[in-house]
């Protein structure tokens, strides 16, 4: 059986922010992405390729269509893309129009660089998720997955859920 290579599409979030003690301050630093799947000992075949690093929250319409010009001009099928969880939502709807590509969007609520983060286990079931969901566009988040265009984010209770 041919695996189907998988692009990884950085563009920052809680999930590659870092501390800075002397700024006292988190910043996106560079992506962790590429280490977390190297520690996982990911055997699967996959390119990444760092985008941006921004908060989703400074994400603009030019920046949901760089992410969408990026993804539907590249060879691979198959696309991850870790994004910040406050907009992750508005980028789904951005690529809802993509044809012949299966996309997941993960995050994390905390930096992965913490020692309890959910980084490392959204990422791998955006991996596993992005092998077996039907072309479209899907969030992974909270050990559930969830249709892209489906879902929301509950920010009092930290989670997302189905809308």
């Amino acid at each position: 059986m041919t695996q189907s290579p998988i692009l990884v599409v950085t563009t920052g979030g809680t999930i590659d922010k870092q501390y800075f003690d002397a700024l006292s301050e988190y910043q996106i630093a560079e992506s962790i992405i590429q280490e977390l799947l190297r520690t996982a000992r990911v055997t699967h075949p996959f390119r990444v390729l760092e985008l941006m690093r921004k908060d989703s929250l400074e994400l603009d319409d030019g920046d949901r269509a760089l992410i969408a010009a990026t993804i539907a001009h590249a060879p691979e099928t198959r696309v991850v893309v870790t994004h910040g969880t406050d907009t992750m939502t508005d980028t789904a709807q951005a690529l809802a129009g993509l044809e012949g590509k299966t996309v997941v969007l993960c995050g994390a609520l905390a930096p992965a660089r913490f020692a309890e983060s959910d980084a490392a286990f959204n990422l791998g079931m955006a991996f596993a998720c992005c092998q077996a969901a039907p072309e479209g566009v899907w969030i992974t988040m909270n050990g559930t997955v969830f249709d892209g265009l489906q879902v929301r984010k509950d920010r009092a209770a930290g989670k997302f859920v189905p809308r």
